[in-house]
């Protein structure tokens, strides 16, 4: 079964993002995935510290809430990340669980090894996101972190949907075409997942 984890960044329980996120876990398990969510803004955790205790193992040593999450995003297929927009980037407690995966940074490239500028990933992940201006490079900042954040995670960030002028509560709901996309995009997730795996070389017997 394809695993799956669904980051709700928003400081909103009920916010635009968690909306479509919502939504988005909705396709993927009626494409049969298994989803474990996670609200950000539930968990406590600390910024990094940058004390790279993390050399040694590649596992961050500050004791907080982050632990669990480290743990379950190395063993995921698939990850669905939901964050509005603030000052062109993602929400604080998504840009702090961004900056806490530098251990698993620390890991791929100092410890393990791997070389810069990989071009195929194991595995796959969706943002989501919502600004409420129009302005031409509302997501670019966004969308460079989310990127090179999944890099991290040995994930390419395969498909982004991004949402402009959405700012009130409960405003997506007013476009029910944005909802189905999230909707079709969990399932269509799940799909490149399923396919992804059938593709990698299996084990000789």
């Amino acid at each position: 079964m394809i695993k799956i984890a669904a980051v709700f960044g928003s400081p909103r329980r009920k916010g635009n993002t968690s909306t479509l996120l919502n939504h988005a876990i909705a396709g993927a398990r009626d494409a049969g995935a298994h989803v474990t969510e996670i609200v950000l803004r539930d968990l406590k955790m600390s910024p990094c510290l940058e004390i790279y205790g993390c050399k040694a193992a590649g596992r961050c040593v500050i004791k907080d809430d982050y632990g669990e999450i480290e743990e379950l995003l190395q063993g995921i297929d698939g990850l669905m990340l939901a964050s509005p927009i603030f000052f062109y980037t993602v929400s604080a407690h998504t840009k702090i669980l961004m900056d806490r995966c530098n251990s698993l940074w620390v890991k791929k490239y100092w410890i393990d090894k791997k070389p810069f500028g990989q071009t195929q990933y194991p595995r796959k992940g969706l943002f989501i996101t919502v600004g409420s201006t129009k302005g031409k490079r509302l997501f670019a900042g966004a969308l460079l972190s989310v990127k090179y954040f999944m890099d991290a995670l040995d994930m390419e960030l395969w498909r982004s949907l991004t949402f402009r002028g959405i700012e009130s509560e409960g405003q997506i709901l007013e476009h029910p075409d944005s909802l189905q996309q999230a909707r079709e995009s969990g399932k269509a997730l799940v799909k490149a997942l399923q396919e992804g795996q059938s593709q990698q070389p299996q084990p000789s017997a």
